[in-house]
């Protein structure tokens, strides 16, 4: 009985943000902003609203380890797993704006996380900071795709249904994502209770797996579409909003998030890594290669095998993290450290 809540808040979250993105993606084709700042702020809301919603339920409710562990967890499964898939799907191709001004946005706001959290904890001023930042990061982005704008995406037709329905279809999104919210952060509190499960471990894997169900058919789809503005930029976008907006709205409305130590000691580093390996992979060539789609996605199946072990204390833990830490992470390093010299080189 416990997972059917869980379930049914899944259903009614990835159905709002579905309801959210295509009422949204109407408003921005009227006010004519570009395809990839579609993807970088829309979109990337859109499917962040999941993350926002559970999280702030979540401080509110008194668990601000499921709003600090959904927030990492989703940032962690965007780039590993979503990028991962979408490229073994297909290869992405990445525009030169993603390379030099979206990805070292993501890095920044990522160090900029690090720096507030070096106490403990993300004070509800600090939370303030985080929000005036997501709003200043969305009308840079507005700008941006205003002066970008092509001559087709100037004279392009609003499209059917008005103005009137596309607020709307916010709205309505809105409605379930709170519904979808409050079930999924209830049930998923009762099965961590009842398995004896950190309200971390639940946030940073069912849930944030859960909540960026939106990011993945998103991103899937416009790989297999061949959009890969709208793939890599969803990405990209969720990340910063889900640290700006939906960590900090979190901290204000919760009065603060306390940063364990085990997030601290783990979960922190694994997605300053994540945003950080985006650069070099997406420098070489403009291009996510498929085996380099496969490396993210075994890196996701090898963080969540250590989150399973870790919490159920498995014997098979120090073996398993002398392998990744010893073997696999610096053979990693080493590849693609060879891989970014050898493009630097060639464009020289």
């Amino acid at each position: 009985m416990i997972l059917i809540p869980i379930a049914v808040g899944l259903v009614f979250l990835i159905a709002g943000a579905e309801v959210l993105i295509g009422g949204a993606s109407r408003l921005a084709q009227t006010f004519k902003i570009s395809q990839l700042v579609i993807g970088l702020t829309v979109v990337a809301f859109g499917t962040s609203a999941p993350e926002l919603a559970v999280s702030v339920r979540a401080a509110a409710g008194g668990n601000p380890e499921i709003a600090l562990g959904n927030v990492l967890g989703s940032n962690i499964f965007n780039v590993l797993l979503i990028l991962g898939l979408s490229a073994l799907i297909r290869p992405l191709g990445v525009s030169r704006k993603v390379v030099r001004l979206d990805v070292p946005i993501m890095i920044a706001v990522s160090l900029l996380f690090v720096f507030l959290a070096w106490n403990g904890s993300i004070a509800a001023w600090e939370g303030i900071l985080l929000l005036v930042s997501g709003l200043a990061y969305i009308l840079f982005q507005v700008r941006e795709g205003r002066r970008d704008e092509t001559p087709e995406d100037a004279q392009a037709t609003p499209p059917a249904g008005g103005l009137g329905w596309a607020v709307a279809r916010v709205g309505i999104g809105i409605v379930m994502l709170t519904m979808g919210s409050r079930w999924l952060v209830d049930g998923a509190s009762q099965l961590a209770r009842s398995l004896g499960v950190s309200d971390l471990v639940i946030g940073l894997t069912v849930i944030a797996a859960g909540t960026s169900m939106p990011e993945v058919a998103t991103s899937v789809m416009a790989s297999l579409r061949g959009s890969r503005d709208i793939a890599v930029g969803n990405v990209v976008g969720s990340n910063v909003f889900n640290i700006l907006w939906v960590l900090g709205l979190g901290a204000v409305v919760g009065g603060g998030i306390p940063i364990s130590e085990a997030a601290w000691r783990f979960d922190v580093p694994v997605m300053v890594v994540a945003a950080l390996a985006c650069l070099p992979i997406f420098f070489t060539g403009y291009v996510i290669a498929r085996w380099e789609g496969a490396l993210f996605f075994g890196y996701y199946v090898a963080y969540t095998a250590f989150i399973v072990l870790a919490a159920t204390q498995s014997p098979g833990l120090r073996a398993f993290r002398v392998a990744m830490s010893g073997f696999v992470i610096p053979l990693t390093v080493v590849t693609l450290a060879v891989i970014t010299w050898k493009s630097l080189r060639s464009r020289s």
